[in-house]
């Protein structure tokens, strides 16, 4: 296999830095060469916010540096933006993987899958309030059903963020919906998805699964929204035989 360039899209409330475990098992096992990037989403690490605050713009930001042909592998809200770069960059884009990813967020009538407006609403209010304690109980929260949640919740440090930044990645995820999106993806897809996830319930996995045609799902039976933390290891052999396939 030809070497490429991995890109990893972090989530909302995280930093580059949530990646270092598994990108350092990934540079055990996958052949020499590969570059395993981890920029910041837009807003995070002192990067600008797009003056739009649009999820287009900040996949536009993310796609300026990264070369094709790219494998993306976005988490939560980076999955979300993974998603939508992986059907505007389709020429970019070789393959696509999403962690704990759906294509809305946000439970509508038609959509089950999904977290209720006014829970979002309220950890808004909370980061208005004090950011680093609502972000910690939003982690919380997000792997109380995992078999390593004493572990991820004591390893979790809260990013440099401004709160404008937090509220605008909320707002991304109550107003963006890309179910339409989804049966267009033509790039081999890898889901990799907590059995236990609060905020992204499995149904969205197995929608996503159901609805881009080259898709597979590999589930975490012990996990909940951060799979690459609770079983490290096993999420680093599942994405390297996806890019050995």
């Amino acid at each position: 296999m030809n070497p490429v360039t991995i890109s990893f899209w972090h989530g909302w409330g995280a930093d580059p830095g949530v990646w270092t475990d598994l990108t350092a098992s990934l540079r055990q096992i996958l052949p020499p060469g590969h570059v395993l990037h981890t920029p910041p989403l837009p807003g995070y690490a002192d990067t600008p916010l797009p003056e739009s605050h649009a999820a287009r713009d900040m996949v536009d930001a993310l796609m300026e540096t990264l070369p094709p042909p790219a494998i993306v592998c976005g988490w939560s809200l980076g999955a979300v933006l993974a998603l939508l770069a992986a059907s505007v960059y389709s020429n970019r884009i070789d393959k696509l993987i999403l962690i704990a990813g759906t294509p809305a967020f946000i439970k509508r009538t038609d959509w089950q899958h999904g977290t209720g407006f006014q829970a979002v609403d309220k950890l808004s209010s909370n980061i208005r309030v004090d950011p680093v304690s609502a972000l910690r109980r939003f982690v919380a929260f997000a792997n109380q059903n995992d078999a390593q949640a004493q572990q991820i919740v004591q390893q979790f440090h809260a990013p440099a963020v401004s709160l404008q930044t937090l509220e605008v990645g909320l707002n991304l995820l109550k107003h963006t919906d890309l179910r339409g999106v989804a049966p267009h993806i033509r790039q081999k897809t890898l889901l990799i998805h907590g059995a236990h996830d609060p905020l992204m319930p499995l149904g969205a996995a197995q929608w996503l699964q159901k609805n881009i045609k080259k898709a597979e799902l590999t589930v975490f039976p012990d996990s909940a929204h951060a799979p690459f933390l609770s079983d490290t290891a096993h999420c680093a052999r599942v994405i390297a035989d996806f890019m050995n396939a």
